[in-house]
């Protein structure tokens, strides 16, 4: 059975930074596609970072430039450094893949899901 558990989460001011994790069992990361996702209260779920088999990386316009998305095959972990926090960062992350090798965007429907991990940034 395929099982994503985050972890990371946590409260920090405005300018913090977090590292979230993603551990995989069950399943090879390194051989799909893996995101974060996030879900504010009252808003859309939506694709903030992925990556493909390939290494290629998809990153939100609202994260460019202060979120990177990597993973440790070795682990089997899938991480988000997320440096100089807002606000408006504040929801649910959650890790997710799907069984695509390759994968130029952040509009695919995951097949699996993790329960999530909350980030809080207080101004």
């Amino acid at each position: 059975q395929v099982q994503l558990v985050e972890s990371g989460g946590g409260s920090v001011q405005a300018g913090g930074s977090l590292r979230l994790s993603c551990a995989a069992s069950a399943y090879t990361i390194s051989a799909y596609c893996m995101a974060w996702f996030r879900q504010a209260p009252g808003k859309e779920r939506e694709g903030v970072a992925g990556i493909a088999s390939n290494d290629f990386t998809s990153i939100a316009n609202s994260v460019k430039g202060r979120f990177t998305i990597s993973r440790d095959n070795a682990r089997n972990t899938l991480f988000l450094q997320m440096n100089n926090l807002k606000p408006e960062d504040t929801a649910m992350y959650y890790c997710a893949s799907v069984r695509l090798r390759y994968c130029y965007s952040l509009t695919w429907k995951p097949d699996y899901w993790g329960q999530g991990t909350q980030v809080t940034v207080s101004s």
